[in-house]
């Protein structure tokens, strides 16, 4: 049975995304089969990983909405035991959609549901809001890991996604954990990256991954691409950084 985890904060630019590709790319490259699941509309996930949207027929709004079967989704990327559900910009209008809909939290846990013993671990990419689609990928997950960067206002909007996670284990998956902090574009030459992490383990202790993503330029460029960072550039700073994360998450 596989483990479901989201990457979820609402706060835009922490690197969720970038997290998402590189640690399925991280778990995929130890030899774990890995379904990543893109539910941002922005469908950077996707791209990233080389998917051109334009060609899609089905997508995770598909699953959604007109409640498709996920194995019609799932396509193969370019890293061997790496698959994909993609987004696309219509997933904009899902959360209306999904308000007429019965069981609307609870539609993407029954989704994976189907073909959660084909993997080994199933990561969901969230958008940086606390609408439905993200409601349900907590729904549907065991833990969830939390970007934070590693800047000025780091904690902002931290205590409201820890009230939504806290509500949906009261209500809708009284499972749920937090996997961990994850400190994201640290530069250990700055002493505002210093202070940011060293705040971050006083208010979380243990829950903080021993991994840091540093800042590094082949993060930035490996999407354009189409590739995962460890695809792009094995040697980086970057690729380190999310393989020791995945190891970090398996052995716990």
């Amino acid at each position: 049975m596989s483990k479901i985890i989201s990457i979820a904060n609402q706060k835009g630019g922490v690197g969720k995304t970038t997290t998402a590709i590189n640690l399925a790319a991280g778990l995929a490259y130890a030899g774990k089969k890995v379904l990543l699941v893109d539910a941002d509309p922005q469908a950077n996930a996707s791209s990233g990983l080389g998917v051109e949207i334009r060609d899609l027929t089905n997508t995770i709004y598909e699953c959604l909405v007109d409640e498709i079967t996920p194995q019609t989704t799932i396509i193969e990327t370019n890293v061997k035991n790496l698959y994909l559900i993609p987004s696309h910009i219509d997933l904009v209008g899902a959360e209306i959609e999904m308000q007429r809909l019965d069981n609307r939290e609870t539609r993407l846990k029954n989704i994976l549901n189907q073909v959660r013993s084909d993997y080994d671990y199933i990561l969901i990419d969230c958008s940086p809001s606390l609408g439905l689609i993200t409601i349900n990928a907590l729904t549907a997950s065991d833990s969830v890991i939390i970007p934070v960067q590693c800047e000025f206002f780091a904690l902002e909007g931290i205590a409201k996604l820890l009230n939504t996670i806290k509500i949906i284990k009261s209500n809708l998956n009284p499972t749920l954990q937090i996997e961990g902090f994850l400190l994201t574009m640290y530069d250990n030459r700055l002493r505002l990256s210093n202070q940011v992490y060293e705040e971050v383990k006083r208010h979380f202790g243990d829950l903080v991954f021993n991994t840091v993503i540093y800042r590094n330029v082949r993060l930035s460029e490996a999407p354009s691409h189409g590739l995962s960072v460890i695809d792009y550039d094995r040697h980086s700073k970057g690729a380190k950084n999310y393989i020791n994360l995945a190891n970090e998450l398996i052995q716990r």
